[in-house]
């Protein structure tokens, strides 16, 4: 070849090349990448020779090098800088239908590897109640988990990276050590509702907060500790408003009244992020790295399931449904929540899940929602009875009523090879599962998953930090409902003195952070004991008294123990244990003993202040009498402190009932605005006290 010529253009024109640049000029694009190798290594091989000497084949090598260098360099949808709907357009033009619904499907740690991931192209995947790396897993163990996965994702043809899914409901409750705030319900105290005019009135909502920016802050710090360890989407806020305490995820609502679940919809900035000016309602909207996507859920009404009975039917007329179960979702969807859960309850008669004119055409039509809908775990295999007895048909029910993601967090090849199926035989139309890509990546283009798919080391420190505990610790004692304090002729028994000679904590609640934090803490239906890091109440009360008092702690004294004990004063904490969904129905609604027990024994003997461990109201007026002063402290987590702060003075109280207290269970349901309504305590209700300068 010494002495050839190969050609350049430069400006337009045709110039000679030495052929020692044109050899450089081959190796670099015979090495670029394989996609460029593909493409030009055979032209390379037959026309070596008559490339470096004529024009005309250099001028269409120069064609070959800009189709093949500009697909291989320029992408679009992996450019940050071209607008979301361009990037989505362009990546679901690529996929095949097992890239889609790979998408899709969203399946559960256990069952993942990286290649179950690869070959299968997953989309998402969940850690459910309970699903750690290992016993007491740090950030870093989470964070090196996630990467693995990550890495599996981006590695298949189109580098598609995955979304991942955690119950964050009242902090990261499922990791050990992060910051666990009050439930739902105890959140709904927070809001000042004066009195029942106020609640009454379509102004009430404008005077429900006297701090809105607490449940948004909640979220935020949420937001943090989920993404210390490399989480990107939080199943949070449940928005039910519950019409029944003796449904088993009461507490994961924020009251009975939706004007309260709406004002707390604060939680999905906190979340997420502000949306930005001139924002459409709908959209979906993640503010970036530091932030996790939302989940607005159950759509819709599974807080007012027959009898409270979970995942049941509701039977309730459209207006009904519509002016007490939606209004939450309209603010969720003008805050930009990203996903919203489907619920596996039916209205009239009809499985959400198989809704396709609620889903479809109200949630997404009429309210133009642009973000994902995702099925709730083994949401689709519900919608036969018994469940999975048809699950060809559920698969095509639930997809077809408008579902984007499942969560089949462990029967995945069987939807996989099923779905495909329905698409191949046009059970399922192709454009379904376009419009149900399509969702899920503009989430994930608008959230920046693209750009930062992997963990971020640096939030590492930001689980269970010293500020979100104050956080927490705040939110406690503004969820505290005071609702008795004092027996009639006497004085009021609280704030309670920090010195006094000897005083006695009794109840099973008392040292059980466990109990403290109820449902979905550590395990999916919560646990007993020391199962995270955090304060007691008991470990509150010694920490708040004076050096000089003496603290004696009896969890079930007997009554001549109280009596003889020389105690200036008691505290009892007794309540529920812990429970989630269906388990924690009740039709009863009775505390466990010997909670009644040990109130009657030291309440008869001793002046005391019984704090209530609830995430409901409960039968209490049998023990009302006996009681100097009664606190509802719902499920307050890891923050005893909380509780104390109020206790002894150094803060006031003043929480307010979101929920209606019952003075027996046959006249449940019962709400406010009932004809029937005759409680024991009105929603809004909540004695105040003064604090020490707060």
């Amino acid at each position: 070849m010494g002495g050839e010529l190969a050609w350049r253009v430069r400006s337009g024109v045709l110039e000679p090349l030495e052929d020692r640049f044109a050899e450089v000029l081959i190796c670099s694009l015979q090495c670029y990448d394989a996609q460029v190798r593909r493409r030009l290594a055979p032209l390379l091989r037959r026309h070596r020779m008559a490339l470096l000497t004529a024009p005309a084949v250099a001028a269409l090598l120069l064609l070959f090098w800009s189709a093949a260098y500009g697909d291989a360099q320029y992408v679009l949808y992996k450019d940050a800088s071209q607008p979301v709907e361009a990037r989505v357009k362009d990546l679901l033009g690529r996929m095949t239908l097992a890239e889609k619904i790979g998408q899709m499907t969203q399946i559960e740690r256990k069952v993942a590897s990286p290649d179950v991931l690869r070959d299968n192209f997953i989309g998402s995947l969940l850690s459910g109640g309970g699903s750690v790396p290992r016993l007491q897993a740090t950030a870093a163990d989470w964070m090196s988990m996630i990467t693995d996965y990550q890495k599996a994702c981006l590695s298949t043809r189109l580098g598609i990276p995955m979304i991942y899914g955690i119950d964050a409901v009242h902090g990261h409750n499922n990791v050990y050590g992060a910051t666990i705030f009050p439930h739902n319900v105890a959140l709904g105290a927070t809001r000042q509702v004066h009195s029942r005019l106020q609640i009454a009135s379509p102004a009430c909502v404008c005077s429900l907060g006297k701090d809105p920016a607490l449940v948004k802050r909640i979220g935020a710090a949420t937001a943090l500790e989920v993404r210390a360890t490399g989480i990107q989407y939080a199943f949070a806020p449940c928005i039910a408003v519950c019409r029944d305490p003796r449904w088993g995820r009461c507490y994961e609502s924020y009251s009975e009244d939706h004007r309260i679940v709406q004002a707390m919809t604060e939680l999905i900035p906190g979340l997420q992020g502000d949306v930005p000016a001139n924002f459409t309602s709908g959209m979906p909207y993640v503010a970036g790295k530091n932030k996790v996507a939302a989940c607005a859920k159950h759509f819709v009404g599974d807080g007012g399931t027959q009898n409270g009975i979970n995942e049941n039917n509701t039977i309730i007329d459209k207006q009904g449904l519509m002016s007490i179960h939606m209004p939450a979702y309209f603010d969720s969807l003008r805050k930009g929540v990203s996903t919203v859960m489907i619920s596996y309850s039916s209205w009239n008669g009809v499985k959400m899940h198989a809704n396709h004119n609620l889903i479809t055409n109200f949630l997404k039509g009429r309210l133009n929602f642009k973000g994902f809908t995702i099925s709730d775990w083994e949401g689709i295999d519900r919608i036969t009875s018994p469940a999975g007895s048809n699950y060809s048909y559920s698969v095509q029910a639930g997809v077809l009523a408008g579902i984007d993601m499942i969560m089949v967090p462990n029967n995945y090849q069987s939807f996989i090879s099923i779905l495909t199926g329905h698409v191949n035989s046009g059970i399922v139309p192709l454009s379904r599962i376009d419009d149900a890509v399509t969702r899920i990546l503009r989430v994930k283009f608008t959230m920046g998953l693209f750009e930062n798919p992997m963990p971020d080391a640096t939030l590492a420190d930001q689980l269970g930090k010293q500020e979100h505990r104050d956080l927490a610790r705040e939110a406690v004692r503004k969820s505290l409902v005071l609702l008795k304090n004092g027996k009639p002729g006497d004085a009021p028994l609280l704030p309670l003195p920090k010195k006094a000679a000897k005083i006695l904590v009794a109840g099973s609640h008392a040292d059980n952070l466990g109990y403290q934090c109820g449902g979905w803490t550590i395990e999916w239906q919560g646990d007993t004991g020391r199962i995270t890091i955090g304060t007691t109440i008991l470990d509150a009360v010694k920490a708040a008294v004076d050096p000089s008092t003496t603290v004696v702690f009896a969890e079930n004294p007997d009554a001549d123990f109280v009596k003889n004990g020389g105690f200036a004063y008691a505290i009892v904490a007794v309540g529920e244990h812990p429970y989630t969904e269906t388990q924690g129905d009740s039709l009863n609604l009775t505390i466990p003993d010997p909670g009644p027990s040990t109130i009657q024994t030291v309440c008869g003997a001793v002046k005391c202040a019984t704090v209530l461990i609830s995430g409901r109201p409960v039968v209490i007026q049998p023990f009302l009498g006996a009681m100097d002063a009664l606190v509802a402290a719902w499920l307050p987590g890891t923050e005893g402190q909380g509780v104390t702060d109020v206790l002894f003075g150094d803060y006031g109280f003043t929480g307010k009932l979101p929920r209606t207290w019952f003075k027996s269970v046959d006249q449940l349901p019962m709400n406010y605005g009932d004809a029937h309504y005759d409680p024991l305590f009105p929603l809004g209700y909540g004695l105040t006290t003064k604090g020490k300068g707060h």
